[in-house]
């Protein structure tokens, strides 16, 4: 687990940094994406200081919500509590929302302190790469006008099934995207799809905040999301959602009611 100070600590089970995490075949999947082993024993890979998110970041996801591909990053936040791992319930308050929907992305964490850092060196303050799903209550965030409260209901941030470091991903813009719905395909894409790259990403944000150690940045979605379709699609209590990222593996999560 990367702490928001920097240190790694417990990954896939207590007492197990990260780095012997990444090495046991027992506890986590390879960067190839061969079979999990024990991924009903992880948890989310870290505890992150801020999640930092960017929306409408492929061309494809902007023309399917009928909105203009962003001249720079669209920047948003999700709540840190939103957080869970694999396997953890979603939880959808009937209550509150009735349009919650799926969102595969690419999720980049930081390894070091970043403020202004150019493109060319924005790859070395990444420490890794995990999967993530950036649930959200489309009627609330539509609703609300901004989007962090519909992004950040508990358990809207699935992370897993692990970091994959840096080194073993030299390349981000070259990941293969998947989210299935029971089973079924909902969005099929690629990372080199992007209309700002993660170097990119790093650069603009490092330039007016700073990027700590243990900070998550979800690089956005591509098409494919159910709140677009026709009729729209929505997740439901008995529901399961997988998203895959080329090179480091699938995250499950089934959907249950939120308990009040």
């Amino acid at each position: 687990m990367v702490e928001r100070d920097g240190v790694l600590r417990a990954a896939a089970a207590p007492g197990v940094t990260l780095a012997e995490a990444m090495g046991s075949p027992e506890l986590v999947t390879s960067a190839d994406g061969a079979e999990e082993v024990g991924a009903d024993a992880l948890v989310a890979p870290l505890r992150p200081g801020k999640i930092v998110a960017i929306g409408l970041n492929y061309s494809d996801h902007a023309r399917e919500s009928g909105a203009e591909v962003p001249e720079r990053p669209l920047v948003f936040a999700k709540f840190p509590s939103s957080v869970i791992g694999p396997g953890a319930p979603i939880e959808i308050d009937p209550e509150a929302t009735e349009r919650v929907d799926w969102e595969v992305e690419l999720a980049a964490v930081i390894g070091r302190r970043a403020r202004h850092v150019s493109r060319d060196d924005a790859l070395d303050v990444v420490f890794g790469y995990t999967a993530g799903n950036d649930i959200s209550a489309r009627d609330v965030q539509f609703g609300d006008g901004q989007w962090t409260r519909g992004k950040s209901f508990d358990s809207f941030c699935p992370l897993g099934p692990l970091v994959v470091t840096a080194d073993e991903l030299p390349d981000p813009q070259g990941l293969e995207l998947e989210t299935r719905v029971n089973g079924e395909v909902m969005q099929q894409s690629s990372t080199a799809e992007m209309v700002f790259g993660v170097a990119e990403l790093i650069e603009f944000c490092s330039a007016a905040f700073t990027l700590e150690p243990g900070d998550v940045l979800l690089t956005g979605t591509p098409w494919g999301c159910g709140e677009f379709m026709d009729p729209p699609c929505s997740l439901h209590p008995g529901d399961e959602v997988v998203v895959s990222v080329g090179g480091v593996g699938s995250l499950a999560n089934p959907v249950v009611e939120a308990r009040r």
